[in-house]
């Protein structure tokens, strides 16, 4: 009789202590229900005021249920309460699209802004890249056929004629001109997208690969233009260029950068193991690299548009140079103090 007793004892003190607490408990759990069905500003200030005291009391139960190995349903049952009311405290899920404007609005630029650095080394070796094909290629022709694959030459090479290298420039609305000129700008758009997505995956090898990426990028861009300015039209071809081109080569240029601190943190890891300063750097430039995808879905837009309706070349500069401002301003421009940020 004794041991029925004692072993019916836990089973009655669970059963007052539930009684004791459960008001407090069902009162959190509502508020939390409250939360997560209609957000914050459904709750009265009264209910938000004594939230945080009904979670420590919350804890301190779980606590006794633990320490005094209280029915396993009571502790499971504890212990989830106290998961929703941690996380509606002090780390409230944002939506989908917070976290959306939160990218836009602080990841992506602060990303950006972090590796200028970086960035600046891309924009040197492409016009590094760049003057060495024009020279060269100005001294001998020969060398553009080793830098620009066929598909993207299509009979724009060194021995193309002034009228025809003008009409891809300006004659968008003949059919036959239109469909070469679509080909070569596709070909254009998604050879660049495969470099800013290389230039990026392979920093890990120590950054040559990427630096040799940017490099040919570079080269093939001077080849490019040394072949319309040889003929008096290198104006024409850098303003059709520019109208997607500031926005593209820019994604390349920030691809190009997140890949050299990946691979610069590898090579030169500090303290840290390899692995972990790999992975510290891959933050930062994969929220960088992220956000060149949307770059290159504009500079693709601006090439489609631009390509069809605007032959001007002075508009077509200014198309470029304001798409390049804007970039520069929203990524470099001086941001305020995060909320709770240490000043």
């Amino acid at each position: 009789m004794t041991a029925y007793v004692e072993a019916r004892t836990p089973l009655v003190n669970a059963t007052r202590f539930r009684a004791a607490h459960e008001a407090d408990w069902d009162q959190l759990d509502k508020i939390l229900t409250l939360i997560e069905k209609r957000g914050v500003r459904a709750v009265p200030d009264q209910q938000l005021l004594v939230l945080p005291l009904l979670y420590r009391a919350a804890l301190s139960s779980l606590s006794v249920a633990r320490e005094t190995s209280l029915d396993r349903a009571l502790i499971n049952y504890l212990e989830q309460l106290c998961t929703r009311a941690y996380f509606q405290i002090y780390g409230v899920p944002t939506s989908p699209m917070k976290q959306l404007a939160h990218f836009f609005a602080r990841g992506w630029p602060e990303a950006v802004q972090a590796l200028w650095k970086e960035t600046l080394v891309s924009f040197l070796l492409t016009v590094a890249g760049a003057l060495v094909a024009y020279l060269l290629i100005a001294h001998d022709p020969s060398w553009y056929y080793a830098m620009i694959p066929d598909g993207m030459a299509q009979g724009r090479d060194p021995t193309a004629s002034t009228e025809l290298l003008r009409q891809t420039l300006y004659d968008g609305g003949k059919d036959a001109q239109q469909s070469a000129l679509a080909l070569f700008a596709s070909f254009l758009f998604t050879h660049n997208a495969q470099i800013a997505i290389f230039s990026f995956a392979l920093g890990f090898m120590f950054c040559v690969p990427t630096a040799g990426l940017i490099v040919y990028n570079g080269l093939m861009l001077g080849a490019m233009i040394e072949v319309f300015a040889s003929k008096g039209l290198g104006y024409g071809f850098i303003g059709w260029l520019m109208i997607h081109g500031t926005t593209e080569l820019f994604a390349i240029m920030i691809s190009g950068a997140a890949g050299f601190r990946i691979g610069l943190a590898i090579a030169f890891p500090g303290r840290l193991s390899r692995t972990d300063a790999a992975v510290a750097a891959g933050r930062s430039a994969a929220t960088a690299m992220g956000g060149t995808v949307v770059m290159l879905a504009v500079a693709g837009l601006l090439e489609g548009i631009g390509r069809q309706t605007i032959t001007n070349d002075e508009l077509r500069y200014a198309i470029g140079l304001v798409m390049l401002a804007g970039w520069l301003l929203y990524f470099y421009m001086p941001r305020g103090k995060r909320d709770g940020a240490p000043a």
